[in-house]
């Protein structure tokens, strides 16, 4: 980890933003109107953590001290004051200390490099990547909101430990528990762990349905053809 925090604007939010992965945001609240500002007249970056509790919209929420430093790469603003930003997560932070929420949330944040990857993180990468593509697989034959199956991750280990970990159709808290791993060998591990028992999951789900199309009474009633 950089041992030398710096001051960030800070952008707490109901999801967990992943290195290398994009986040559209639509911005109306004042103060992060103030935020967009400030960033477009600087270095254009702030950081998101997840909220463990709250809203993201009047404060007073309860934040996680891991998250991702975003980068604005398209901003639009509208007549009434609001933002469409296009953002993309570049790093992954801890913060060490929040500060004032006046005029917008800042911290001092620090850079927290990922461990490199183990030899044990290839083959680890490549049964994370079956096992997903099975459970992203799954939850479009059940209709369930997922990223296609045919996805393909980057070559770079770290990278692609990411990609996978936001692409897999978990819901926030683990999606910062996998954002919080020390780095790709471990974050594999547990993303594999949580597969598995996604893909059992979805299994049961495909049984129960595959159960209720074949139940008595739902077969539509036999023609009498002869008359």
């Amino acid at each position: 980890m950089n041992p030398e925090p710096t001051v960030s604007p800070m952008f707490p939010l109901g999801s967990v933003l992943f290195p290398g992965m994009a986040l559209p945001l639509h911005v109306f609240e004042p103060r992060y109107r103030a935020l967009v500002d400030a960033c477009l007249a600087g270095e254009a970056e702030f950081g998101v953590v997840l909220i463990e509790r709250g809203s993201e919209v009047g404060g007073g929420d309860l934040r996680r001290d891991v998250g991702t430093t975003a980068r604005i790469v398209e901003a639009v603003r509208f007549d009434d004051g609001r933002w469409g930003l296009g953002c993309v997560g570049v790093r992954r932070i801890r913060v060490q200390r929040w500060l004032s929420d006046d005029p917008y949330p800042r911290a001092e944040v620090a850079t927290w490099d990922d461990e490199p990857a183990g030899p044990a993180t290839p083959g680890l990468l490549s049964e994370v990547t079956t096992r997903l593509r099975q459970v992203l697989a799954a939850c479009a034959e059940l209709g369930l909101p997922a990223a296609p199956a045919t996805l393909e991750l980057d070559d770079d280990p770290v990278l692609a430990s990411h990609q996978a970990s936001a692409l897999a159709p978990f819901g926030p808290a683990d999606h910062h528990d996998l954002l919080a791993e020390p780095g790709p060998e471990a974050r594999l591990v547990r993303l594999r762990d949580l597969l598995r028992d996604e893909a059992e999951h979805l299994e049961r789900r495909m049984a129960m349905t595959s159960e209720d199309l074949g139940a008595p009474g739902d077969d539509p009633p036999a023609r009498d053809d002869e008359g």
